[in-house]
């Protein structure tokens, strides 16, 4: 059944229910927060802990359902206890820095898990209902390191190219169900998130220097304009993937990276 009950002007996310992973802080609670300012019914998953619950209680109506990514029976009973989602947002993510010959295989699994076979359970579990409905958004948080690489970040690097390659996967068959039913991936660059936070924290101790001279000569390197992304960027992004216009665009890949693949 094709859904349009849109009013002209209404937000496009209004009383559309949505699942955002990683909810509990950083991008993903930002994503939350906007979504919940438009009148979506959101639902928030993260591992257990009060940070979910406090990111929950701070937004009318959310729905806290804890799981750990990591484990596919938990994955499936994420889908099975969120409901009907209209909106899934494949944003948990997580960061292991080695080099490859010492890159425990524990790290691997668990980055790639997390970032790729989750979201492939969740989009195998969720979007039968979207064909069901006739509207659907799906959209995947990746990274600019979805398209470019960087050393000692084999896994992370690995699941995020993965992860675009779902994207355009999904949205192929989706367009053959309804043009309603949209996927798409972000990729940004740096975001001020405490996954970052702890990546400058452990370089500047690594190599004995400040913080900021880490974000400045390290993180900041390749990007034109010089300058971390903020969570609320990324969530403003989310919003328009999720507007009507926006089917144009399903399967393509939105590069937020301040200038750095335009070198």
């Amino acid at each position: 059944m094709s859904d349009t009950s849109r009013v002209d002007g209404e937000a496009p996310v209004r009383d559309r229910r949505a699942l955002v992973t990683g909810g509990a802080s950083g991008i993903g609670l930002a994503i939350a927060t906007r979504l919940a300012e438009r009148g979506a019914r959101v639902v928030l998953s993260d591992v257990a802990g009060d940070r979910l619950d406090n990111a929950a209680a701070g937004l009318a109506g959310a729905l806290a359902i804890e799981a750990d990514l990591r484990v596919a029976e938990d994955v499936h009973r994420l889908a099975d206890e969120a409901g009907d989602i209209d909106i899934l947002v494949n944003n948990a993510g997580l960061q292991h820095v080695s080099p490859v010959e010492s890159f425990g295989d524990a790290e691997w699994r668990n980055l790639v898990e997390v970032m790729l076979t989750a979201p492939f359970l969740l989009i195998k579990d969720l979007i039968p209902g979207m064909y069901a409905r006739g509207w659907g958004r799906i959209v995947n948080i990746a990274s600019v390191h979805g398209l470019v690489a960087s050393p000692f970040k084999s896994a992370y690097v690995a699941a995020k190219h993965g992860l675009l390659g779902l994207t355009k996967t999904v949205a192929l068959e989706a367009a053959a169900h309804s043009s309603n039913v949209t996927v798409h991936a972000i990729c940004p660059s740096y975001v001020r998130t405490p996954l970052v936070d702890n990546q400058v924290e452990a370089q500047a101790k690594t190599n004995g220097v400040s913080p900021a001279e880490v974000v400045d000569q390290v993180l900041l390197s390749s990007n034109a304009i010089k300058k971390l992304i903020e969570p609320e960027d990324v969530a403003a992004a989310v919003e328009y993937l999720c507007g009507e216009t926006a089917w144009t665009m399903t399967g393509s890949v939105l590069t937020m990276d301040a200038g750095w693949l335009a070198h």
